[in-house]
């Protein structure tokens, strides 16, 4: 395992545990959000959208596809460099990505969300960039989250409009 002279390696059993612990982070991400849309399918379909916005089904099979890439993607990362500048970009945009569901469900903020989901846009590339630098596998495994943040900032977007 390759690993820079300011992260010593992890044992076994402590690179385990450390996933355990990306994996709670993001799951805690996760639960945030899934508070702010607890009772909010109805909201959500009668909402004007554009012909292109997916059914409110499609988005927990995807979110709990892309919280998994996301948690390892950090975890891989650690797992070379330790908690690095490259991690705190991770966890910038894990808290950004808690924060939208609320701001865009619960208060139906759709504006203010549209610009948090600019903000996070923004750091996952960040992250991204930074994530470059240490492991290709952490960087393709972001790339998807990345992709679907772009399309729901468009959805955002186009749900503002629609609905102002």
């Amino acid at each position: 395992m390759e690993t820079s002279r300011d992260a010593p390696p992890a044992s076994g059993r402590r690179q385990w545990w450390a996933l355990v612990g990306f994996a709670a982070a993001v799951f805690v991400a996760a639960a945030i959000g899934g508070l702010g849309v607890q009772g909010t399918t109805d909201e959500y379909a009668s909402l004007r959208q554009p012909g292109w916005a997916p059914p409110s089904w499609l988005f927990g099979p995807v979110w709990s596809l892309l919280y998994a890439l996301i948690a390892v993607a950090g975890w891989l990362v650690w797992r070379r460099v330790g908690f690095s500048p490259a991690l705190w970009a991770w966890t910038a945009q894990l808290v950004l990505n808690a924060i939208w569901t609320p701001l865009f469900f619960g208060a139906g903020q759709y504006g203010l969300a549209f610009a948090e989901i600019v903000l996070m846009w923004l750091a996952i590339g960040l992250t991204v960039v930074l994530f470059a630098r240490v492991s290709r596998v952490a960087t393709a495994l972001l790339l998807p989250y990345w992709a679907w943040v772009t399309f729901a900032a468009a959805l955002n977007l186009s749900i503002w409009r629609l609905n102002s």
